[in-house]
């Protein structure tokens, strides 16, 4: 293997978007001040027997959630194998009631690759009908076809290659409830965001939501496996349960305005595009605005955060969906963003996790 470092091959993709070095240094300081070293890895009860963990993403790590019921423990989202492996010794830390279930709030790697040392442990994968699908879809090696995802990450993660992809065997097409009497869980299917198989967590009691990644809470959107204008129905749908506290899938949890953020967020880039769209330019002129795109959505304090390297892949996946057109060199963007989106989320770590 190359002896080229992360920090190297991460600004080589996102020099494929046109990113300069300052850029990419920018970047990484937005990274590391949105997961302050006292949060990241804090077990943090947000309710009583309800805990937020919040994950490492420079180690491809998400967040977690779990609710300690009367008779076991639900877990929400498996994370990766190292993530998985980090969390598991801290729920054990405070109860010692079987694992039971693990809840994939979507088919990222990121997200559902630690499914396997969570049936280890003795849980069930629980997810959407769309988590399936979308496997099916992207990992394809597992489902006999040519390899796919899971055989990528394996290729530069070592916690992957030492697991195996385990679908989710328990799901459900629009809600699935745990209920003890004390603690209600609500998985809800709200509709189409950041893939097609997204599912939240919702705590009616608490008021508690853990929204995987249809809601972030920095610039750590992707874009590619969704859609921006059926996300932002989406996140209206969950703004209307009345959250009050908000668990994203990567940042730090935030009060309920953050899910009103990311909505904004998506909403100006969509009127940002539109405008352009509307005034007949090129799809060469729309990527060129990009650049003042930026400018505009950081001038505004609430959604600023949200802006980082794949905002021209986030906004040409807004023009896609406008006009069915691509930007010019798509092919090349296009691969760069999902390596970037792959970079950030630890698919390719090439240190040992």
């Amino acid at each position: 293997m190359s002896h080229v470092s992360r920090r190297e091959l991460l600004f080589g993709s996102a020099a494929l978007l046109g990113l300069t070095m300052n850029d990419w240094e920018s970047f990484e300081k937005e990274v590391l001040s949105a997961y302050p070293a006292a949060e990241v890895g804090k077990v943090d009860q947000v309710a009583d027997e309800v805990y937020f963990h919040q994950g490492n993403i420079l180690q491809g790590h998400c967040n977690n959630g779990w609710v300690v019921f009367e008779d076991y423990v639900l877990v929400i989202d498996a994370n990766f194998p190292s993530g998985a492996l980090e969390v598991l010794p801290k729920i054990r830390a405070l109860t010692d009631k079987p694992i039971r279930f693990a809840f994939d709030t979507h088919h990222h790697g990121d997200h559902a690759y630690g499914n396997q040392v969570w049936h280890d442990n003795g849980a069930t994968p629980v997810a959407h009908t769309g988590v399936i699908e979308e496997m099916k879809k992207y990992e394809t090696g597992y489902y006999g076809s040519t390899p796919g995802r899971w055989e990528d990450a394996a290729k530069t993660r070592p916690d992957v290659k030492a697991s195996k992809l385990k679908p989710p065997s328990v799901i459900f097409p629009r809600e699935l409830i745990f209920d003890d009497g004390k603690h209600r869980v609500e998985l809800l299917h709200l509709g189409v965001a950041h893939t097609n198989g997204d599912a939240f967590a919702w705590l009616p009691k608490e008021r508690i939501i853990f929204t995987g990644d249809v809601c972030v809470n920095g610039p750590y959107n992707y874009v590619g496996d969704g859609n921006v204008e059926k996300w932002i129905v989406t996140l209206e749908a969950a703004r209307k349960l009345g959250a009050r506290i908000v668990c994203p899938g990567h940042g730090p949890r935030d009060a309920d305005t953050v899910l009103a953020d990311q909505q904004k967020y998506f909403r100006t880039l969509r009127e940002r595009v539109g405008a352009l769209v509307k005034a007949r330019k090129t799809a060469q002129q729309v990527r060129d605005s990009v650049e003042q795109i930026s400018v505009e959505i950081k001038a505004d304090s609430s959604i600023a955060r949200y802006v980082g390297p794949s905002l021209n892949a986030q906004a040409e996946k807004v023009y896609t969906e406008m006009t069915g057109g691509k930007f010019p060199a798509t092919q090349k963007s296009a691969r760069a963003a999902r390596q970037l989106h792959a970079h950030a989320h630890g698919h390719d770590l090439l240190y040992r996790v």
